[in-house]
């Protein structure tokens, strides 16, 4: 995932306590990300009041009907540093490109994680008569202490599922648990490496559904709704905002009478100030001024060529803002709701 924002926000997203049980709504913003076919997504994290679901720090749809039915625009190479992108398509193929030398295409059903650790440069380009392009794309903060390791980047096309009764669940990252009725719990676990407790699931619950998932207490969730109309609890969520559901849950009823498409994301609070800028997750100010200029003077060294571009085809870092890098925190507003 790319941030092609010319004049990116700043965000330094401060360490994350346990907030208890909640049921938020944060609405989306659409995001324009340039191109000559001007395509714009829903933005729905970072929030202000919301920086972070666990490690979860950033969470783009595309090809909603609030944003352009099509893909992003072909996205030259640029660069990322402390953080794993995750692409997950609905519809549409893109070609994946990176530093590290891979050369994949993404389609639907197919987790792709990209793992930038100290650095990596990559390129998506929309694959030559695909159909219009819908799905989800991510970033998942990775901690201090795993933030130098090497890049590198994996594709799972067999991702685990859990499937119960009126439930359809794959799991792409972390491990979910759920129960139906009275019938015996199970419990699935993703291949893809996670450096922090973390989850990230997507949901096709059926009509007429009534279903029991099992949580982590210590976590922290939000619900996405994609299509149709979902009940967490007794809260009704629709398309477009994220419910932001806090921690303190071990278990969350989701109803349906239509059926729905949704994805559940969490994690435990992430314990780290970040600063997130551009395409950036770091520390601090400095860290960020590092990377945009060993990305602006070429340093091969951090952020290698990617086979089948030529040198001159890269995106320029924008500058940076006048003023330091400053926090955001999190200003809940509404009283907690335990559903």
């Amino acid at each position: 995932m790319s941030d092609l924002e010319a004049r990116p926000d700043e965000a330094l997203c401060e360490a994350a306590p346990a907030p208890g049980p909640r049921a938020d709504f944060h609405p989306a913003r659409v995001v324009p990300l340039g191109g000559v076919r001007g395509v714009t997504v829903e933005r729905v994290l970072p929030q202000r009041d919301l920086p972070t679901v666990g490690a979860w720090c950033f969470l783009d749809h595309f090809g909603s009907p609030a944003a352009s039915a099509e893909l992003p625009p072909d996205i030259d190479p640029h660069p990322h540093i402390g953080l794993q992108t995750v692409t997950w398509p609905f519809e549409g193929r893109i070609r994946h490109r990176d530093s590290v030398g891979s050369d994949v295409r993404i389609e639907p059903g197919q987790l792709n994680l990209m793992t930038s650790g100290r650095g990596i440069a990559h390129s998506e380009y929309t694959v030559p008569g695909a159909p219009a392009g819908h799905g989800l794309q991510f970033w998942i903060a990775l901690p201090g202490n795993r933030t130098g390791i090497d890049p590198h980047f994996e594709q799972h096309r067999d991702l685990p599922v859990l499937e119960l009764p009126g439930l359809r669940a794959t799991v792409l990252i972390g491990s979910l648990g759920a129960t139906a009725g009275s019938g015996p719990a199970r419990r699935v676990s993703s291949p893809a490496v996670a450096y922090t407790p973390i989850v990230g699931a997507d949901l096709r619950v059926e009509p007429g559904a009534a279903v029991d998932l099992t949580l982590e207490p210590e976590f922290e969730h939000a619900l996405l709704v994609i299509d149709g109309e979902l009940a967490a609890g007794d809260i009704p969520a629709t398309p477009g905002p994220l419910l932001y559901l806090g921690s303190d849950r071990a278990t969350l009823r989701l109803t349906s009478a239509r059926g729905a498409h949704a994805v559940l994301i969490g994690g435990e609070p992430f314990g780290e100030d970040i600063v997130m800028w551009w395409n950036f997750v770091g520390r601090s100010h400095e860290e960020i001024e590092a990377a945009r200029n060993d990305w602006e003077n070429r340093d091969l060294g951090r952020f290698p060529g990617i086979a089948g571009h030529p040198p001159e085809q890269r995106i320029p870092a924008p500058p940076l803002p006048n003023l330091r890098l400053k926090p955001r925190t999190r200003r809940f507003t509404r009283n907690p709701t335990d559903t």
